[in-house]
């Protein structure tokens, strides 16, 4: 199974805040999963691709 990366993790990934992380997302620069509790993790393979 892949990894999956918060948002939090993909931010310190990429020295850059929360909150852009979350606007790549919804702007659909970055995929993101969204799990059954609600929140939203980044597969291993989209990282790699940025």
């Amino acid at each position: 199974m892949e990894k999956l990366y918060t948002t939090g993790e993909v931010a310190k990934l990429f020295r850059v805040s929360c909150v852009a992380v979350k606007k790549w997302a919804y702007a659909g620069k970055i995929k993101f999963i969204k799990t059954p509790g609600g929140k939203y993790r980044c597969p291993e393979s989209e990282v790699g691709r940025q």
